[in-house]
């Protein structure tokens, strides 16, 4: 039995077939992005990744080979007896490092050694990121979407989210983000992924989706918060079907008031994001949307913010980027909450729009 070195191309379409992916890189490297589902097993982690490579800069690559033999085989160690010891001998993992291989192959020829089926990524993850990134427009032309619209307020989460609930398929991407588009979408506490996480976040949605039916997305703008969505994606959207979604003014207060409690519950907080809003509306008007907020008339801020800030902006953006925005049909929720929400999905789905 021997190593196995898969081309990334073939990862992409056998992914699902491993017992586990492995990732042999440093919690860092981890966190910036890593194969759909791995595991970080490093081999050195971040503070041992810095200290060996120090020394191949100042001292000799023998020296710091050395080291990092002595380090990876510690680390090494500790994960086989933490992780694989109640593993079955049928169990095949594939395992990968930043492009070189030897972290990865370091852990692999023991896990070989000891009889287990292991498979590694040829090139690591570098290769499978230039594969994942190229591989995303075949996903993308090989799905149907609807674009579900509407101006803020109205709903357009909800109803996504309620329509994945009733069985239709859904493309989340304010959910992969962990952001909510605008710039007051973001979500205390929960930073973004990195762009690069974003990426495979979204190739790994895309990919397992089914092209015979339907996929409602929102209809988002090029950019959610700080990650930009991918190219083929975004014309794919602004080519396709629409929905326009609408609530009464009134109906969308309500519904940012609940979605957006964090900022009525704090008011300093809220103020500090309208700053944001400066260079484009000027600070006579931010300074009033802080004086009403503090003073707590939250409702009246956001009703203004939706009607001179948000509603023109995204009116214009869709007539000017959506094809079929103009013969989108209309639909309407009884109200704001969930269960109307929950309603008009199961009406959409029954076709009776």
């Amino acid at each position: 039995m021997s190593l196995q070195f898969i081309p990334a191309d073939q990862v992409l379409a056998q992914l699902d077939a491993f017992s586990n992916v492995i990732d042999a890189r440093s919690p860092g490297e981890y966190a910036e992005d890593h194969l759909p589902g791995a595991l970080n097993w490093p081999t050195l982690d971040d503070e041992e990744r810095r200290l060996v490579g120090t020394e191949y800069k100042q001292v000799s690559a023998f020296e710091a080979k050395k080291r990092g033999a002595a380090i990876a085989a510690r680390n090494i160690s500790a994960h086989i007896e933490r992780e694989v010891m109640d593993k079955p001998k049928e169990w095949a993992p594939l395992l990968y490092c930043w492009r070189g291989g030897k972290r990865s192959g370091s852990l692999g020829l023991i896990l070989e050694q000891i009889g287990f089926r292991v498979s590694l990524v040829e090139g690591g993850y570098k290769a499978f990121r230039t594969a994942l990134v190229a591989d995303i427009p075949q996903q993308v032309q090989r799905l149907r979407f609807q674009v579900v619209c509407g101006t803020t307020g109205s709903g357009k989460t909800r109803l996504l989210h309620a329509l994945a609930r009733e069985g239709a398929q859904v493309l989340d991407l304010e959910g992969l983000a962990r952001h909510r588009s605008s710039v007051l979408g973001l979500l205390p506490g929960q930073p973004q992924p990195t762009q690069k996480a974003f990426d495979t976040l979204v190739w790994n949605a895309l990919r397992q989706l089914d092209p015979t039916r339907v996929v409602y997305i929102e209809s988002e703008s090029k950019k959610v918060g700080n990650v930009v969505v991918p190219d083929s994606l975004i014309l794919a959207m602004r080519a396709s079907a629409c929905l326009r979604l609408e609530l009464p003014t009134e109906e969308r207060v309500k519904l940012l008031m609940q979605d957006y409690d964090f900022f009525v519950k704090d008011a300093a907080f809220f103020c500090e994001r309208l700053e944001t809003l400066t260079q484009v509306r000027g600070s006579e008007v931010v300074r009033h949307w802080q004086d009403l907020a503090r003073s707590g008339r939250m409702a009246e801020v956001v009703e203004d913010l939706l009607l001179r800030h948000y509603d023109p902006t995204y009116l214009q953006s869709m007539q000017r980027n959506f094809s079929q925005y103009p013969e989108a049909p209309t639909v309407t929720a009884r109200d704001h909450s969930h269960e109307a929400m929950q309603a008009l999905a199961r009406t959409l789905l029954q076709g009776e729009v």
